[in-house]
């Protein structure tokens, strides 16, 4: 009776399906457990063997968990708006939906085969309007709520309303826009409908506001600034310029410090925290105004080093400063335009990134020192952004090495504030005991009290204050998209309304086209019904738009990570028609417990994720302010690439070895084509639709064949050396592609493939196989172990149990080969060591687990069986194979009880005939016995 893993897989698969096995009860007895990873985006390429290493491993762990009595919830779903479904509509025309729908069928159809323990029937759809519904709804809950800094938390807005009534907002302390005008209780009274929704639009916490963004011409959408690369677009590589758009934006600012502070109670990866840390960027210092001579206008300016004021020697400002077209000078104004113009072409991360380019341009202004009322020349810098902190710096040359690096190039002042320090030197480097000169108030201090002093004095002469500010910035919340969620929102008198919640959720309406409009308007603006009925509560036909009972919808759709930052929450509770998530559900599970994906989402996904679980935590509607309490990041598998060499100029291909001075031109092909002595298929190369250039080309050979280069790099279609898992599932099993990937080295390393290397681990199987199956069947006694069998499966309990609790998958199957290869050489049969060894083996192998458990007579899944009992007992050695030697060298070995004494060793040794042929008749000079260890006789 052979293995056949086809068979056994596919049958298991469909059992496990028809019977429910991995369905989560929202009632148990039982203790929870919630492993989750971050759902897929379904693209068109379907998975690659990349993909599924954080869910085996989360899988491995879920069935664990079960096997050791928790109720597991282990969901799945998908990820489903996006911008490649719709850049596929656009060139193909055809509807997203079609689209994403054949993915998600690909997707699961190989996920299944991989075996995972999914609970399907709680399976989540972004895109689905079941689920967007909610995300609409939680968008209306934000709307509606306002950040009181006294209480630290969001509280619903009908409270600042309150206050606003009562006493007016002088005395409110609230997260708000910065330029909030004072009013009275009476004069909020005095204010018009409209007036008062623009007053609270400046304190919800989604709101209205014109935003610098990362704008693409060519997909017509704002971009995030990580879906910009070397400043195109990630996706078709197209131009990206900043642009100012109304959008909508999200406070995740009012969070900063809590989610600073929240870090402390997760247990994620140090390096996710120090990015996130980074990200949110908290530093102490003081707000600085500066007035602009001749102009009525202030520059405010964040600095976390107001003692070194006296240094100042110029200003920079971001050249998207709302001021820069304000104050540039005519002379100067050809140039200045000219550079902003060119900044605008640049992404904000780009600007970051480039540390060593030094460009701007005077605009013709200068500004006035607080203290000294001297002139500091105002200058534009790309390296200064209009998204952090207020998008001007005073600069100091002397205490920081950007600033002194621009002086220098452009010939401005370099005053030296330090008496001791280099003028090269940073600031943040400066010692307690620098000296400051150069102020009355300031001789003689350190450092430290002269940032308070500095504070003070600007505080008491009304030209700044102390403050502690944040890097992070709100969230552009609009997309110009048509495939993500539709905002439940229409504009009455240019003024934001939220559609009731029960009438939702706002379905994405059909349109002809997926672009811009000819007048560019969002894709949306291409619907001919698209305008909300506020009497009927229904979307009509625009021609229909009165402005007094039917209104224009939002045009915007919502960015891709606004129902990946609560889809966690909807598995505990998918099918609920009435709730986001009911109470009785969300009390019950409460937080993710094990979350396993990407490091690339730390201040992405993981960022925003946190701040909607805070914000919904506020609102009393979930029981836990962090939603997922241990995070791991897989490591990513590289692919190995297979590079052709096309000699420059020709239509030649040259061999590898046979390159030598020949400049040539590397071209990655298809590894499908590559053997394993890496050998191309020049037929299937030329025949390769991607390569129909080449249909003609020439190849030179080495000794008859064509060598193609390879270089380890990360997998993707791309790069076309990207292999399927189907194709490993069908010739090798889904069970050896789980065991493999986890074989390959550490969870959170990266770790190249090598499809080559699975077939040990398929031979694995076999001789598992073989432990329980002979050639006429089951063949498994029911005679007791032996200790040397009881020894090989406990310490492989309690080897597998320690690795599972430690995430180190790897030395788990590492621990399995050992444990077979034992068993296979004692000749084990005995139901006692093979029936628990199946349950350590099934987390990892599930089919062949469950088929040999079928095999051993069992009725029932081995997924829920009781994980095996470690007992400490059968480890514990009863004797001890000494090794006797004569003068120090070792000649025969003697197993003895370790409970004997030196003077019993001594006379078994002496009378053992090995011993007496050892000494031929003379008496040794010594014996030396130490119990446990050594046998030496002396002759």
């Amino acid at each position: 009776m052979q293995y056949n893993h086809q068979e056994i897989e596919k049958r298991w698969q469909q059992f496990w399906a028809d019977n429910q096995t991995f369905k989560a009860s929202n009632e148990s007895e039982k203790p929870k457990y919630y492993v989750l990873d971050m759902f897929p985006y379904p693209s068109g390429a379907g998975l690659h063997v990349g993909h599924p290493l954080g869910y085996i491993a989360s899988d491995i762990y879920a069935r664990y968990k079960r096997h050791k009595g928790f109720n597991v919830l282990h969901p799945q779903g998908y990820d489903s708006f996006g911008l490649p479904a719709e850049q596929y509509a656009i060139q193909t025309g055809q509807h997203p939906a079609i689209t994403t729908e054949t993915n998600i069928k690909t997707y699961r159809r190989q996920l299944d085969n991989i075996g995972f323990s999914f609970d399907w029937s709680r399976e989540v759809r972004t895109s689905s309007p079941e689920y967007y519904k909610w995300t609409q709804w939680i968008f209306i809950q934000l709307f509606n709520s306002w950040y009181n800094k006294d209480t630290d938390k969001a509280e619903d807005v009908s409270t600042l309303i309150s206050k606003f009534e009562a006493e007016g907002n002088a005395n409110i302390n609230a997260v708000s826009d910065e330029d909030i005008v004072e009013f009275t209780a009476e004069g909020w009274k005095s204010f018009s409908t409209k007036e008062q929704q623009e007053i609270l639009l400046q304190y919800r916490l989604t709101f209205l506001s014109d935003t610098e963004v990362n704008w693409c011409p060519a997909l017509g959408t704002v971009l995030a600034n990580d879906e910009i690369v070397n400043g195109v677009s990630e996706r078709g590589g197209h131009p990206v310029v900043r642009k100012k758009m109304t959008q909508w934006s999200m406070r995740i600012s009012a969070y900063a410090q809590r989610l600073l502070d929240g870090l402390q109670n997760i247990d994620w990866p140090q390096p996710l925290k120090d990015s996130q840390t980074n990200w949110i960027g908290r530093s102490q210092g003081a707000m600085v105004s500066f007035d602009v001579e001749n102009y009525d206008a202030k520059i405010d300016v964040f600095t976390t080093r107001p003692d070194t004021i006296f240094g100042v020697s110029f200003m920079t400002l971001a050249p998207e400063h709302d001021l820069v077209a304000q104050i540039t000078t005519d002379e100067q104004r050809e140039a200045v335009e000219a550079y902003v113009e060119a900044t605008s072409k640049r992404s904000e991360r780009d600007r970051m990134a480039d540390v060593k380019t030094i460009s701007g341009v005077f605009t013709g202004a200068y500004a006035l020192h607080p203290f000294t009322g001297k002139q500091v020349p105002i200058w534009i810098g790309d390296y200064v952004l209009a998204s952090y902190g207020t998008g001007a710096v005073m600069a100091v040359p002397c205490g920081d090495q950007r600033d002194y690096d621009f002086a220098k190039h452009f010939g401005l002042e370099i005053p030296n504030i330090f008496a001791d320090v280099d003028i090269s030197e940073k600031a943040n480097d400066a010692k307690d005991g620098i000296k400051l000169v150069n102020s009355d108030f300031l001789d003689g201090l350190n450092y430290k009290k002269g940032m308070k002093t500095v504070i003070y004095e600007l505080e008491k002469r009304g030209f700044g204050f102390g403050k502690i500010n944040y890097r992070l910035r709100d969230a552009v919340f609009s997309r110009q998209r048509y495939w993500g969620e539709p905002f439940p929102v229409y504009y009455k008198d240019g003024i934001p309304k939220m559609i009731d919640a029960e009438h939702l959720p706002i379905e994405l309406p059909e349109v002809e086209k997926y672009l811009p409009t000819e007048d560019g308007k969002p894709p949306l603006g291409n619907s001919t019904e698209w305008a909300w009925d506020t009497i009927n509560s229904k979307v009509v036909s625009n021609n229909l738009i009165n402005d007094t009972s039917i209104f224009p919808l939002e045009l915007n759709t919502m960015p891709g990570w606004a129902g990946s930052s609560w889809y966690f929450n909807r598995y505990m509770d998918s099918n609920n028609e009435g709730e986001f998530v009911s109470k009785e559900a969300v009390d019950y599970w409460k937080e993710v417990d094990l979350y396993i994906g990407g490091s690339e989402h730390a201040t992405g996904h993981l960022l925003y994720a946190r701040f909607w679980q805070k914000f919904l935590f506020d609102r009393g509607l979930l029981p836990v302010d962090e939603f997922a309490k241990k995070l791991i990041n897989q490591g990513m598998i590289l692919g190995t690439s297979a590079f052709v060499y096309r000699v420059e100029g020709t239509n030649s291909f040259v061999s590898k070895g046979l390159i030598e001075d020949k400049k040539v031109q590397p071209i990655h092909t298809d590894v499908s084509l590559v053997n394993a002595s890496d050998e191309l298929d020049i037929e299937g190369f030329k025949n390769h639709p991607l390569n129909i250039d080449f249909k003609d080309a020439e190849f030179i050979l080495e000794d008859g064949k064509y060598i193609v280069g390879r270089e380890v790099e990360k997998m993707s279609k791309s790069k076309y050396n990207v292999v399927n898992p189907d194709l490993i599932c069908e010739e090798y099993g889904a069970d050896s592609l789980r065991l493999f990937e986890m074989f390959l080295g550490p969870l959170e390393q990266t770790k190249p493939w090598k499809t080559s290397g699975i077939s040990g681990v398929y031979s694995f199987l076999k001789k598992l196989w073989k432990l329980y199956i002979g050639e006429n069947g089951v063949n498994v006694s029911d005679v007791e172990p032996t200790k040397e069998e009881l020894k090989t499966l406990h310490k492989t309990i309690k080897k597998v149990e320690e690795d599972i609790e430690n995430f180190s998958f790897n030395t788990s199957v590492s621990t399995f080969m050992i444990a077979v290869n034992e068993l296979t050489a004692q000749k084990c049969n005995k139901r006692a060591v093979l029936e628990p060894l199946l349950v350590l083996i099934s987390p990892y192998a599930p089919h062949i687990a469950e088929e040999l458990w079928s095999q051993l007579g069992h009725t029932e899944s081995i997924a829920t069986v009781a994980f095996p009992k470690f007992e400490a007992s059968y480890l514990v050695e009863s004797s001890k194979n000494y090794p006797v030697s004569f003068n120090g060298k070792m000649r025969f070995t003697l197993e003895l009880p370790l409970d004997m004494s030196k003077e019993e060793i001594e006379k078994v040794v002496m009378a053992n005939e090995k011993t007496q042929a050892q000494l031929a008749g003379r008496e040794p000079k010594k014996v030396i016995i130490v119990p446990g260890k050594i046998i030496n006789i002396v002759g």
